[in-house]
């Protein structure tokens, strides 16, 4: 699996421009950059897999408050194969390499469903809820370390 940082400007992801599982998110993530800034790694990527995109994923912006939120999506044709399962594990060890004191955090729909699967499998629990523009009341979760976790990094 490697991400494939999508950068700034739509002219400079001229690789992305003609596959057609990029067309929407493509367009969202330069006009996010425009809203957001450009702040490496806190962006978006895609995901490659044996040469094909498989999934879109990002950081929602630089940390802010030493909180940083993840997200991720699987295309169609590649669901249900622990793609987004790794990709959110990806996005964890990505934000701890970089500033191993950040919180990280995702959210969700109030439901149970292939998201809240993949976070629970990475170590995230709901923490409380919070508002979101498009989904309203959602649920906010955190990555927890696990004492093995801790355990690795004092060894290293």
């Amino acid at each position: 699996m490697k991400l494939l940082p999508i950068k700034e400007h739509l002219h400079e992801n001229m690789e992305f421009t003609t596959n057609p599982a990029c067309q929407d998110s493509l367009g969202m993530c330069v006009d996010f950059y425009k809203r957001t800034g450009f702040n490496p790694p806190w962006i978006c990527y895609y995901v490659q897999v044996d040469g094909r995109l498989v999934a879109a994923a990002a950081f929602k912006g630089k940390p802010v408050g030493n909180k940083v939120e993840i997200a991720y999506g699987t295309f169609a044709p590649y669901q249900n194969q622990g793609i987004g399962t790794k990709i959110a594990g990806t996005l964890v060890q990505l934000a701890r390499q970089t500033d191993p004191s950040l919180r990280i955090t995702a959210q969700t729909v109030k439901e149970e469903n292939y998201s809240t699967k993949i976070l629970r499998k990475n170590n995230f629990v709901i923490v409380g809820t919070a508002m979101d523009e498009d989904n309203g009341e959602v649920w906010e979760w955190e990555y927890q370390a696990s004492s093995q976790t801790h355990l690795q990094q004092r060894r290293t």
